[in-house]
């Protein structure tokens, strides 16, 4: 079975390249092409090493689930997460929820989906107060079309605007680089993590 049948790949290696401006023949003075929002995310994502998979509906997102559970063996094993509701919606795969950073893996919903550099901008909402490095090396990430946005800071203004009464802490990006970007504050001491997305059309 092909786990990710699903996986977004409109363009071959080839078109990508010609998406990337510095390796394009482009006159000095021509404005850079610019990708839509979410292919640019999806390239971007995969670029990180993340697993991608597109779900229209609450159908495909249960049945996406389960493959990756089926792929990695991870039924019947321990599931780290926080939120209430997703343990709820996963209830019928026989985890066994807690908070442990032993779990085979977490579970989570996200902030933002950021199309620059393809990360996923998550805050205590969804991590409380632990570090990238106290939870489990696998994670997957359900997430929405609405949650895309272009840059960090554009996320950073969303999660105010959400959060009037009292602004979320501990507020990361998870993304899967080996090496971490020098000056990139908002990936100051986070870990590469072995990340899957699903992500539910809702526009």
């Amino acid at each position: 079975m092909n786990l990710f049948k699903r996986f977004l790949n409109p363009k071959s290696k080839s078109d990508q390249d010609q998406d990337i401006p510095e390796n394009a023949d482009r006159g000095k003075y021509m404005p850079e092409v610019k990708l839509p929002t979410d292919e640019r995310f999806m390239l971007n994502f995969k670029n990180n090493g993340g697993k991608f998979l597109y779900c229209v509906d609450d159908s495909e997102i249960q049945e996406a689930f389960d493959n990756i559970l089926m792929e990695n063996d991870w039924y019947e094993r321990q599931c780290c997460c926080f939120d209430e509701n997703l343990k709820s919606k996963f209830q019928g795969f026989n985890l066994d929820f807690n908070k442990s950073a032993n779990a085979e893996f977490f579970l989570s919903t996200c902030e933002f989906l950021v199309a620059n550099d393809g990360s996923i901008l998550i805050s205590s909402n969804q991590i409380k107060e632990r570090k990238l490095h106290d939870l489990p090396a696998n994670f997957i990430i359900i997430s929405s079309t609405s949650q895309l946005i272009d840059t960090i800071g554009e996320g950073l203004r969303g999660i105010k605007f959400k959060n009037k009464q009292q602004i979320p802490s501990n507020i990361t990006t998870i993304k899967n680089f080996e090496t971490q970007k020098e000056g990139d504050f908002m990936s100051y001491g986070s870990s590469t993590k072995n990340l899957y997305l699903l992500l539910l059309e809702d526009l």
